[in-house]
């Protein structure tokens, strides 16, 4: 019974351990951004909305384009390597694996949105305005 417990513990701090270290790397290649950080810096980027097309159409920031997180693989030669990339989706979590997509491509200068579009309060097209 003990070496159970052993094995679980370890099993834990294996995982812990794991998520801190890809944590920590992450934080050497992707910048996440406030909202006002975001809005002085995504005018002379790529900005990039990897939400799916109908959540695109439903709402997305002014200027972004959309390149969905399940088409980055296929796409991923549309996004430009020598220009900074500022990505959102609805809550952060597709962007920031989107970054981590581009950073294997040769993408250095990435940005995310902290909280995602949810949190966005500024300028929004939707496809019938």
């Amino acid at each position: 019974m003990l070496w159970q417990w052993l094995i679980l513990i370890a099993i834990i701090v294996i995982f812990i351990g794991y998520t801190i270290g890809k944590m920590l790397y992450q934080r050497t290649y992707l910048k996440t951004l406030t909202q006002e950080e975001f809005i002085k810096g995504y005018r002379k980027a790529q900005l990039i909305d990897v939400r799916e097309p109908n959540e695109f159409d439903n709402g997305h920031i002014l200027g972004a384009r959309n390149l969905p997180m399940t088409q980055m693989k296929m796409r991923k030669g549309e996004v430009r390597k020598d220009k900074p990339v500022y990505l959102y989706c609805q809550n952060g979590m597709r962007s920031t694996r989107a970054a981590a997509m581009l950073k294997k491509q040769g993408c250095k200068e990435l940005y995310v949105l902290k909280g995602g579009f949810k949190k966005w309060t500024g300028k929004v097209k939707t496809k019938n305005a």
